[in-house]
């Protein structure tokens, strides 16, 4: 089996892993409430999606 001839160093080492950082998800402004929400989702607050009530709100 192949083997490492060197050490990896530990800056290599993390800029491998310095792109594993989670990104932010995109949120949307509701159109009825106008609080953010997740795209194509039935909103929390109002339980509006597509400009229907689906959900029943708090």
């Amino acid at each position: 089996m192949a083997n490492p001839k060197r050490k990896t160093s530990k800056a290599r080492r993390n800029k491998r892993r310095a792109n594993w950082k989670l990104s932010m998800p995109g949120l949307i402004e509701c159109p009825q409430c106008h609080q953010p929400k997740l795209p194509h989702r039935v909103c929390p607050e109002c339980g509006y999606y597509k400009n229907k009530e689906v959900v029943a709100a708090k």
